[in-house]
């Protein structure tokens, strides 16, 4: 008798990671990253909590001098690049929209 599909490896279910759903702002922002760096992928597809730089998005220090305007124009927030909570803020599309909801001009 052979082996079923199931009998092999592991009893447990596998499970296959799939990315966080964005939300209203976390769109937003990522169709502003996604127009002002013009990205070949779509807003959508972007797992918000994947990082923005090397191997996430694979932006550079460059894209996020352009980020950091795009938003200073759409949000009034401001971006210093000598703030040492850079790599906090920039680390994925999800911690960006908190920074940016919590310190955007109303």
């Amino acid at each position: 008798m052979e082996p079923t599909p199931m009998s092999l490896g592991s009893s447990e279910p596998q499970t296959v990671a799939l990315p966080s759903r964005l939300t209203s702002e976390e769109l937003e922002v990522a169709r502003l990253i996604v127009s002002s760096l013009s990205l070949e992928v779509a807003a959508e597809e972007i797992d918000p909590e994947a990082p923005l730089f090397n191997q996430g998005l694979g932006l550079d220090s460059i894209d996020a001098l352009e980020i950091a305007l795009a938003l200073s124009k759409a949000y009034d927030v401001k971006l210093r690049s000598d703030d040492e909570r850079n790599h906090r803020i920039f680390a994925s599309l999800r911690s960006l929209t908190a920074h940016i909801e919590k310190h955007r001009a109303r």
